[in-house]
């Protein structure tokens, strides 16, 4: 009984491995108060992968930012892993839009700066050097290791800034439209490495994205968020497509085409004519 009731408590447990409760943010400018969230809960699964979406201004990143610890609520209460959120911290890696390296520094050494701030008092150099070279391995880029940022493609650079991410083995990676400023192509093929790293290291992901095919590739559930401001969470879709996934196969998919649909109709119907709604 103690075993079945140690793995009834750890589920519960893993059902509310990000807990957002009633969490509010109102900003202070000069020229007033913006409230740009208001009564935001949700909870978010360990190893589920969850994206946010609507449209500019909604509060999308803000709410990353809740979740990353970069800015404080007004109100509310934010945990993670049941410690409340205070701060940024190791266990939430973050991806920004900007790949934001450092352009003296090889990829090598960018992965490397933050694996030694986080493991440097625990671990020797050849400890520290062998995450950073798993990290660069887990994107594909083992081969440009001593190049610089300023050597290499957009597409290149965003998969440094993931690997320096995971290099520091975060329970939760956030990302804010990680693939954003790419073309097409790269894109599609970052989202696929994404697909294959997320499988292999089982992490929990909170993404944010404007693109709503992006959203259902890539998702467990789609957060869908109200226009603000004072935005909100509108709704939360259950995306029940079996992994692994493969794009050109849900592509012919009858329950792929009924996820985008309903993920278009929230966005361009009920937020754009909300009185038709």
């Amino acid at each position: 009984m103690e075993n079945v009731d140690s793995k009834s408590a750890d589920a519960k447990a893993d059902a509310k491995y990000i807990d957002i409760r009633q969490a509010e943010m109102v900003f202070h400018t000069r020229k007033g108060s913006f409230h740009a969230l208001r009564d935001i809960n949700l909870t978010v699964r360990k190893g589920e992968f969850v994206t946010l979406i609507g449209h500019s201004g909604c509060g999308k990143s803000t709410l990353l930012n809740l979740i990353a610890g970069l800015t404080k609520a007004t109100s509310g209460a934010l945990l993670c892993a049941h410690r409340e959120i205070a701060g940024p911290s190791p266990d939430r890696g973050v991806v920004f839009q900007n790949h934001s390296l450092l352009p003296w520094l090889t990829c090598y050494e960018n992965v490397y700066l933050a694996v030694e701030r986080v493991f440097g008092k625990t671990e020797n150099s050849t400890k520290l050097k062998r995450r950073a070279m798993a990290a660069l391995a887990l994107v594909g880029l083992t081969h440009a290791e001593n190049k610089r940022p300023n050597e290499i493609s957009g597409g290149m650079k965003q998969r440094v800034g993931i690997a320096r991410a995971l290099s520091i083995e975060p329970k939760v990676l956030l990302m804010d439209e990680p693939f954003g400023a790419l073309d097409a192509l790269t894109r599609a093929h970052l989202q696929d490495e994404l697909l294959k790293i997320v499988a292999k290291t089982n992490s929990t992901v909170v993404m944010v994205t404007h693109d709503v095919d992006e959203a259902v590739l890539l998702s467990d559930r789609i957060v869908m968020m109200t226009n603000g401001p004072a935005a909100t969470i509108g709704e939360i879709l259950q995306v029940r497509l079996e992994r692994p996934r493969d794009r050109v196969e849900l592509a012919q998919n009858p329950l792929y085409s009924e996820y985008r649909t309903s993920v278009l109709e929230f966005l361009y119907h009920r937020q754009s004519h909300p009185a038709a709604a």
